[in-house]
């Protein structure tokens, strides 16, 4: 029986203590047998998928969704989550998002993170300092930064349960990355009884399930971490991001699980495209989906899904939160800012006017708008006495694909975006701004479940040209140019964008599709 730790960053002894070596260590000993059993039952049900049977509700969990029954009732100082800012854990960010006048900040140790060590252990500091409300930082320039009186309500996000932290072992295994993300957390600030804004629970937001078992195991966790702490049951409160296709099959089930700790449910659209890609992606022409720009969340299965989102939630006396807006300001061009602030209020009117009861943005500068919207039409708390009872949503409205083109410009965007990304990632950031819009992991991998769909399907462009591997590489390339042609060769070296194209170019022609991108990614850092 041992411990091993084989990273090293600065501070990491006032993170990593004995006390709480020894908590992450047992949280692995007690669980990871499970996990490492669910993540084999997802290769299987793909297996089930790939030989022709598409999701579908469960039969053995009928009971379930149509008892009556609720979660838990919601914590005072989260009946309000109208505006939610998320983003990664470095010093400044965290400051400023609590800070920026959202109701929430979740901070995110997962996508919108690059897992080095020294992001994660640093990022576990920080919000430790938060939580006791002494974080500050000054910058290169002389500026300092701290927290105001009023803040928003701290959220975190661990990483998913496909995610091990490689520097850290116990007897010889990795441990989960969801375990020492949460554990970490927990641990230093979950015994503390006064969060940002004084906040009465402990906060979470659970990323990548796919099944109600999934979150059985994250109620266990919660309930054996609260014993161990001496914490009351309950204290703990997590949302659920419905982010994979086979998730959204089960959303009554996963709140039932979680009802005890339950602070509802978010659209994760991303990563949800993702999924419905990756999943289904195989399948044949029925499933292509078009360029990312056409698959939008008013039509076909992300309509479907938003509706059974906010319906499930609401029946169930719980938060059904909206999702990213991931444009940020564009600064020297008024006409361009202009343009893009229209569609974060249009996306946001969608929102409140199907009943969210909240939603995100990803830079400060978006807080103010998406509150006016929300503040225009939703003048409670939230909506949840909107039952959206007139909703009916079967399997095949949540498997219904958008109708439209693939375009070369499609196929360059996701192979420029798909690069840039990935280059970042590699070099430690992993919230990125691309294009005017902020981009996390689930970019790259859209991106490049894209161009791997386009390619098997041997698909044609709205030209009438065929997508052949060839072609793709080809086209693929030439973005890579583009990009390093502003750089010198020293620079395009040092900055690890060849390495980024040569895995993004591998990934994207494989011939059995990998899970994530970031599993392999991640072999690359530190």
């Amino acid at each position: 029986m041992s411990i091993q730790i084989t990273g090293h960053t600065t501070n990491q002894s006032s993170i990593l203590t004995p006390e709480a070596v020894e908590f992450l260590a047992t949280l692995h000993r007690q669980f990871d047998g499970r996990r490492r059993a669910l993540l084999t039952a997802r290769v299987v049900r793909q297996v089930r998928v790939e030989a022709g049977e598409l999701p579908d509700f469960l039969s053995d969990t009928a009971s379930i969704r149509s008892s009556a029954w609720t979660v838990a009732p919601i914590p005072s100082d989260i009946l309000d989550r109208r505006v939610e800012i998320t983003g990664p854990c470095d010093r400044k960010m965290v400051i400023n998002a609590l800070n920026s006048g959202a109701n929430v900040f979740m901070a995110d140790l997962e996508d919108a993170n690059s897992p080095t060590w020294e992001n994660q252990v640093e990022g576990q500091r920080n919000l430790s300092d938060a939580v006791a409300g002494t974080i500050s930082f000054s910058s290169p320039e002389g500026k300092s930064y701290q927290l105001n009186q009023n803040r928003a309500v701290l959220f975190v996000r661990p990483r998913g349960w496909h995610l091990n932290e490689k520097h850290f072992l116990v007897d010889d295994e990795q441990i989960s990355g969801s375990l020492f993300d949460f554990g970490l957390y927990f641990f230093h600030n979950g015994r503390a009884g006064s969060h940002p804004n004084h906040a009465t629970g402990r906060y979470f937001y659970l990323p990548k399930l796919e099944s109600h078992l999934e979150a059985r195991l994250w109620n266990d966790v919660f309930c054996f971490a609260q014993d161990a702490l001496g914490v009351p049951r309950s204290s703990i409160r997590a949302t659920v991001l419905i982010e994979t296709i086979f998730a959204s099959f089960e959303m009554h089930e996963i709140l039932w699980e979680l009802r005890e700790h339950s602070a509802g449910l978010n659209c994760g659209r991303w990563d949800y495209i993702f999924s419905f890609i990756k999943k289904l992606g195989g399948l044949g022409e029925r499933f292509v989906l078009p360029d990312r720009a056409q698959v939008t969340m008013d039509r076909d299965f992300l309509h479907a899904y938003v509706q059974l989102l906010i319906q499930t939630c609401h029946k169930r006396e719980i938060h059904a939160m909206g999702g990213m807006a991931a444009q940020i300001p564009i600064k020297n061009d008024p006409e361009a800012n202009e343009k893009a602030l229209g569609k974060v209020r249009a996306d946001k009117l969608r929102e409140v006017t199907a009943g969210h009861d909240g939603t995100w943005v990803a830079h400060p500068g978006l807080v103010a708008i998406a509150r006016e919207v929300f503040d225009e039409h939703m003048k409670s708390p939230n909506q949840i006495a909107v039952k959206r009872e007139d909703v009916h949503v079967t399997p095949s409205d949540l498997l219904r694909v958008h109708k439209g083109s693939i375009t070369e410009a499609g196929v360059r965007l996701n192979a420029d975006v798909g690069i840039r990304y990935l280059q970042a990632w590699l070099m430690g950031n992993g919230c990125v701004p691309i294009h005017n819009l902020m981009e996390d992991a689930a970019t790259a991998e859209i991106c490049r479940a894209q161009l791997w769909q386009w390619i098997r399907q041997a698909e044609r462009l709205d030209d009438g040209r065929s997508l052949t591997a060839e072609f793709a590489i080809g086209l693929m390339r030439e973005e890579y140019y583009k990009i390093v042609g502003a750089l010198t060769p020293g620079q395009a070296v040092q900055r690890r964008f060849a390495e980024a194209a040569d895995l993004f170019e591998r990934m994207m022609i494989e011939a059995k599709f990998s899970d994530f991108l970031t599993l392999e990614a991640y072999r690359r850092i530190d």
